[in-house]
């Protein structure tokens, strides 16, 4: 990490929309920020007014909007409408869109099909798919063809039934490959790199490595950015959550209280009243 620069402007400061060299620029000045998932307009355009300069339209829509076990299960078809949502909701952010399983593995040439989809029909800015060293060539067939790579290493969670759940990656000898991965991918050309559940050490040793912004999460805070699971870190999704999820609200309960009374208030007859009715 660099001191900060305040020879120019901060992610925040910026009013036009976020592109990715404003990330390797925030990077270079030593400004950390700040990445949510978002899958609907109306959380869209409420992290947009508050200045979360980039968005992930997540395939853990998966779990948070459908309600599958794990994020092997959503489709192209299923996550495309969302990311369109999230597009009609944002005027600065940039809105990048997870490949989903099986949309991407085959061949570069594969990739290049889903990611333009997700570019012409869902409107992102950049797309994002799992894999280290074995997937640099899809990424260097992405951006060769124009369209902005962010990676993803570590723990990659739709191989959770090869892993057999959700383990912490990298740790001890395994830290070579992982960082081996981080280079892979940043020199096929990808302009930003997820990392997920690694010690954070090594999380620290990935972001000071390389030159393209690394984004953790459950990677410690060496990172440049941090990302997380908006339902997560608001409080709407049930406990267990993972070790490196904080607790900002309790939506579930302020909903539930709400709920309640409204509920409470039509029983009663206090729902609908006078103000509520038209003449």
């Amino acid at each position: 990490m660099t001191a900060m620069d305040s020879s120019t402007p901060t992610l925040a400061a910026i009013n036009r929309p976020i592109r990715p060299a404003d990330l390797t620029a925030a990077k270079a000045r030593g400004e950390r920020w700040p990445m949510l998932t978002c899958y609907d307009v109306l959380t869209a355009r409420v992290f947009d007014a508050h200045r979360i300069p980039a968005l992930l339209v997540g395939d853990s829509a998966a779990m948070v909007v459908h309600g599958h076990q794990s994020t092997v299960a959503i489709t192209v078809g299923e996550l495309l409408p969302l990311v369109a949502a999230v597009r009609r909701g944002v005027q600065r952010a940039l809105i990048v869109a997870d490949l989903p399983f099986g949309s991407y593995e085959d061949s570069p040439s594969q990739a290049l099909a889903t990611a333009k989809r997700f570019l012409k029909v869902g409107g992102a800015a950049a797309v994002k798919f799992e894999g280290g060293a074995g997937f640099a060539g899809h990424v260097h067939h992405l951006v060769s063809a124009g369209i902005p790579v962010m990676g993803h290493i570590g723990l990659l969670p739709q191989s959770v039934n090869a892993l057999g759940g959700y383990p912490v990656q990298g740790r001890g000898t395994a830290a070579a490959a992982i960082l081996a991965d981080a280079h892979a991918i940043a020199d096929a050309g990808a302009f930003a790199l997820v990392i997920e559940a690694v010690p954070a050490d090594l999380g620290r040793q990935v972001a000071t490595a390389l030159g393209i912004p690394v984004i953790g999460i459950g990677a410690g805070p060496g990172t440049d950015a941090q990302i997380l699971v908006w339902q997560d870190l608001l409080g709407l999704t049930p406990a267990p959550t993972p070790r490196f999820v904080p607790r900002y609200a309790d939506l579930a309960g302020t909903i539930g209280e709400a709920i309640s009374r409204w509920a409470n208030d039509v029983a009663d007859g206090t729902y609908p009243g006078i103000e509520h009715c038209y003449s």
